[in-house]
């Protein structure tokens, strides 16, 4: 539900500040005020996956390659992931909020909204409330959170990335649109690349620039959705609220072209880009699937459905998309102009972690979390825009094949 700031909603967004680099200045007092970066070593291939604030005042910042990062700051202390120690002090985290209050949904290992609607009368004013919520992750953890408590998601959001790190924003519905208009437009979701570009060219700089702006002029240049999209968030319009329990039966992502395609390069890269959506909301809610499936409305208005079933559930694009595009490839699929394409992942189960990436953070590391790299991936795209740090795709046989349906 996505509604402008009220008086009666109030989520608060938790960020714990710089996590994997916060905990290793945590456990070693010899870190502690100097440059801490967590990720590959330098010499190898990899990015960086998290900087701690005084790494960051070279920079330094996540997605970054780790030779980039070792010019800027040689003198910095460099760690390869420990992510049995960020899990456990992920899980005394989320112990800790629950204390507040059970409408938790993570969003990653290391960030969570919470509906703290009606603790009033429980736990005080919506400022006592956040306090309250850093107080208990400090007294869990030892480490620090910057915290954000407004009327919806998008909200408070913003708040807790205002004032990092250890910070505590509260806006008042009455100031919602007077805390967004000084920010500048790259800060809203969504806001890739691409549409930065266009944000410069059209000259608009800041949130409130843009909430002024003559609408035609903005569907001129973005299209009639993403303008739409844009100036809900410059109004403050944005969903209030917390997934909590039962699970949607699938997620999916398609797109409706303007011409009919027939371009296999442009297909191909549509799927890529469709399967990270799918694999991401997946990861968002904790969902792995089993069950993979491709849409395709031809020219005609003919539409195709191909599935394939795994052995195990994935929340991985790379083989979301492996399987997506073998569906498409098949001899059975008409080789005419697509208007419509689209990707499913259904039949949840519980996390599968087959897939490993060895090359993200570093070359010689043979084994880690795929999860966790990929909620890494999720929140470097979410801060810096999509394509930022993606897996490669491979286009080779996906492993856990078990069955195809037709449909």
């Amino acid at each position: 539900m996505e509604q402008k700031p009220g008086p009666d909603n109030w989520i608060a967004h938790v960020d714990l500040d710089a996590f994997f680099a916060s905990c290793e200045q945590r456990d070693h007092p010899e870190y502690r005020n100097k440059p801490v970066v967590v990720g590959a070593l330098p010499g190898g291939r990899g990015v960086v996956a998290a900087a701690s604030y005084e790494a960051r005042a070279y920079g330094i910042h996540s997605a970054m390659p780790i030779g980039e990062a070792y010019r800027r700051c040689p003198h910095g202390i460099y760690l390869r992931p420990d992510f049995k120690k960020y899990s456990e002090a992920s899980r005394k985290t989320f112990a800790s909020l629950e204390e507040v209050t059970p409408a938790i949904e993570k969003a990653s290992i290391d960030e969570a909204y919470l509906d703290v609607s009606g603790l009033r009368k429980l736990h005080g004013s919506p400022r006592k409330i956040g306090k309250l919520i850093k107080q208990r992750i400090h007294a869990a953890t030892h480490l620090s959170a910057s915290v954000g408590v407004a009327p919806n998601r998008l909200l408070a959001k913003l708040a807790s990335e205002h004032n990092k790190p250890n910070g505590l924003v509260i806006v008042q519905p009455d100031k919602a649109l007077e805390f967004l208009s000084p920010m500048p437009v790259d800060n809203l979701r969504g806001n890739g690349k691409v549409t930065q570009k266009i944000f410069k060219k059209m000259q608009i700089a800041t949130i409130g620039q843009l909430r002024h702006a003559d609408r035609q002029y903005l569907i001129d240049h973005l299209g009639q959705r993403a303008a739409n999209h844009f100036l809900r968030q410059a109004n403050g319009i944005a969903p209030n609220h917390v997934r909590t329990g039962g699970q949607r039966k699938s997620v999916s992502k398609e797109r409706t072209f303007a011409t009919d395609q027939s371009d296999t390069q442009f297909l191909r890269a549509k799927v890529q880009e469709l399967s990270r959506g799918v694999a991401a909301a997946a990861r968002r809610d904790g969902l792995a699937g089993r069950v993979i499936k491709l849409k395709i409305r031809l020219h005609d208005f003919t539409t195709l459905t191909r599935q394939q079933t795994l052995e195990n559930g994935t929340d991985d694009e790379r083989i979301v998309y492996k399987i997506a595009w073998q569906l498409y490839t098949r001899d059975d699929v008409p080789k005419k102009p697509v208007r419509l394409i689209g990707v499913v992942l259904s039949h949840w189960e519980g996390k599968f972690d087959a897939i490993k990436q060895h090359e993200l953070f570093a070359p010689e590391q043979q084994a880690g979390s795929g999860s966790e790299l990929l909620q890494t991936i999720d929140k470097v795209t979410e801060r810096f825009g999509d394509g930022k740090l993606q897996i490669g795709l491979a286009r080779e046989q996906a492993p856990g094949l078990k069955k195809t349906d037709d449909t």
